[in-house]
């Protein structure tokens, strides 16, 4: 598709900065209208060589651990440094019309008034990892337009949260104390997957069980396998009420970027996840057009029914689909 003199202006426009035109943008990128999508790939192709500046930081963690009120506080300390910071906050989708349940904007309404922060809050869709398809498109949009951090939250451990340790550069688990036996309520494959895992709530009466369990999540890293040579996983307490230990988080964050791009490693790790990023669009895109096809449309509910009463195996199934989208065969299903 032609970039058309509207795209352009919009194209102008967000790499002068303006949010109204970013929040359009974004818009268009999250509609699923094929028209829309068309048009959202041409404005990406057009800003592509503005994006990669800014640093991507993903924040997960349990549920109650306070994640948007320290993403408030540690926004509005980069904002209060002259940074431009992007929150894109993926919210849990309602199933009944796809919307976001919490409204983490109405959540962070200091942070939404200043002039150099940027909120997002889009539905995650029921995505795998609670990140929503289009967060990765959104991210570029924002670097486009010169924020200089961008940090992605997620809905919570609990799904996989792969997903957005594989679009960031690094991934912060925030985690509560005083929760009885802190390592019992984590998984230990979103652990592995942490960069930097934050204590918030290290205040008051938890102090003492902040600091209780930051030794156990040390003792914890000090067993597993670093994700890369060049990052030991840090620990470090917080108080997003207090307003301590956020200086040291982004000291923590701000070393990663620099030890890891001085090694090569930071292009080497978006290398890999522009790839990562290109397959799972490849699926994303053979899935929407298999499913549409008008001869696999027909013959699905049939293929089905079988597999869910026995009577056809999920791979037969698959293979008879697969081999119908490609045009070997023209049928429907065949066993009984």
């Amino acid at each position: 598709m032609m970039l058309t003199e509207r795209l352009q202006d919009m194209a102008d426009r967000i790499r002068d900065g303006q949010r109204r035109s970013l929040a359009r943008a974004i818009t268009l990128i999250e509609s699923s209208r094929q028209d829309h999508r068309e048009q959202a790939k041409t404005l990406l192709e057009e800003l592509v060589s503005a994006t990669g500046g800014a640093i991507r930081v993903g924040i997960s963690g349990t549920p109650g651990v306070g994640k948007s009120t320290f993403i408030e506080a540690f926004g509005q300390h980069l904002t209060e440094q002259g940074l431009k910071v992007a929150v894109l906050a993926v919210d849990p989708s309602s199933k009944r019309t796809g919307g976001s349940i919490l409204g983490d904007k109405t959540r962070m309404e200091f942070l939404a008034r200043d002039p150099n922060a940027f909120i997002r809050p889009s539905p995650s869709g029921g995505t795998l990892g609670g990140v929503a398809r289009r967060t990765r498109e959104t991210m570029l949009l924002t670097e486009a337009a010169g924020f200089d951090v961008v940090l992605v939250e997620t809905v919570g451990v609990g799904q996989s949260e792969t997903t957005v340790a594989e679009m960031v550069d690094i991934f912060c688990l925030l985690l509560a104390p005083g929760g009885g036996d802190e390592l019992q309520g984590i998984k230990r494959g979103v652990m592995e997957l942490a960069d930097l895992v934050i204590i918030n709530k290290a205040d008051g009466d938890l102090l003492p069980a902040a600091r209780r369990a930051a030794t156990e999540y040390r003792g914890a890293l000090g067993l597993m396998r670093p994700k890369t040579p060049h990052w030991t996983p840090r620990v470090r307490m917080a108080s997003a009420v207090k307003g301590t230990g956020i200086s040291e988080v982004w000291r923590d964050i701000t070393r990663f970027r620099e030890d890891m791009t001085a090694a090569g490693a930071l292009d080497t790790l978006r290398s890999e996840q522009a790839r990562s990023w290109m397959w799972q669009e490849l699926t994303d895109t053979l899935i929407h057009a298999l499913t549409r096809d008008p001869n696999v449309a027909k013959a699905l509910p049939d293929w089905e029914r079988q597999v869910m009463a026995g009577t056809a195996t999920p791979g037969a199934a698959a293979d008879a689909l697969r081999e119908m989208f490609m045009g070997r065969v023209d049928g429907s299903a065949t066993q009984d």
